[in-house]
């Protein structure tokens, strides 16, 4: 397919070809996608979105790309990334936020205006389209606990409106899991807090953050779900797993939840290693981890 018809049709769009996602993915891992292209508006998606389906183009829509694996073979077809719709605005108590704006800059603005209730979030380095499409949560607190408007459109280039409760949250899931549905944009509700509490809060939680995750290495942040009745990285660290290395990925000596890319790691090194992790603890404990992280893309040729 000749994807430069879509520069062609839109040539206001910033889109690139044949580039690496590696150079945006959090682990620094990732092959090629045909296009990339970076909407700046709602109005930019759903152009892409009407191009996309006319030439029946294969199309991928990703945030900054933290909770995620792009495998080596890269992505065919339309690779959407949404981090130049970042704009936040305050009105009352309540927060907007385009998809590709990070929830840490949202929970920065909601301090600033002496907002509580994104605490939690001072710290996960997800856009918010990404952290509401898998619920983030950390330290006790998570997206569904903030009553949200989501603002997406579908794959037909409709635009939609959901309510917390059609998001249908649930532990590190969320409705556009299933749908397929893309968000465009989120409204936080948020209650008037002591601004001194607030940051006492976010110093507190990036303190421990600091404290007990790699911080200094890529990773995908946190890999696998929790276990009903285990913790993750328990279960890793008494199976002896830490330093272990695959290729340049090894998990991290400091949070056994986390694998790390300690110097030319592959997408495959870390599919490998999560693997690895797997049976390991299920011939240990009959155990099943179940990926936190997203695996996407095609196998290197």
């Amino acid at each position: 397919m000749n994807y430069k018809l879509l520069k062609e049709a839109h040539p206001n769009l910033n889109i690139k070809f044949n580039h690496a996602l590696s150079d945006y993915s959090y682990t620094k891992t990732g092959g090629e996608a045909d296009v990339i292209a970076f909407p700046k508006s709602k109005d930019e998606v759903k152009q892409i979105i009407d191009w996309a389906k006319e030439f029946d183009a294969p199309l991928t829509i990703l945030g900054n790309l933290s909770n995620l694996i792009v495998k080596d073979g890269g992505i065919r077809g339309i690779v959407m990334i949404l981090t130049d719709m970042n704009a936040i605005s305050v009105d009352g108590h309540y927060i907007y936020a385009e998809s590709g704006a990070g929830i840490i800059e949202v929970s920065r603005e909601a301090y600033r205006h002496s907002l509580t209730g994104l605490e939690f979030a001072c710290g996960i380095p997800g856009s918010v389209g990404g952290a509401v499409f898998m619920n983030a949560g950390a330290y006790e607190g998570e997206i569904t606990d903030i009553n949200v408007k989501i603002e997406a459109i579908n794959r037909e280039g409709q635009f939609l409106t959901y309510t917390n409760e059609d998001a249908e949250f649930a532990y590190r899931h969320s409705i556009f899991q299933e749908n397929d549905n893309i968000i465009l944009g989120v409204s936080f509700e948020l209650q008037p807090g002591d601004q001194e509490a607030i940051k006492g809060k976010m110093d507190h939680l990036t303190e421990l953050r600091e404290s007990k995750q790699p911080l200094e290495y890529p990773s995908c942040g946190s890999v696998f779900k929790r276990p009903v009745g285990y913790y993750t990285g328990k279960l890793i660290q008494d199976a002896g797993l830490q330093g272990h290395r695959i290729g340049g990925a090894e998990i991290s000596r400091k949070h056994a939840g986390f694998i790390i890319n300690v110097g030319g790691a592959t997408a495959t090194d870390y599919v490998e290693m999560i693997e690895y992790i797997q049976e390991t603890i299920w011939n240990l404990n009959s155990v099943r981890l179940e990926t936190e992280v997203r695996i996407i893309g095609r196998e290197a040729e």
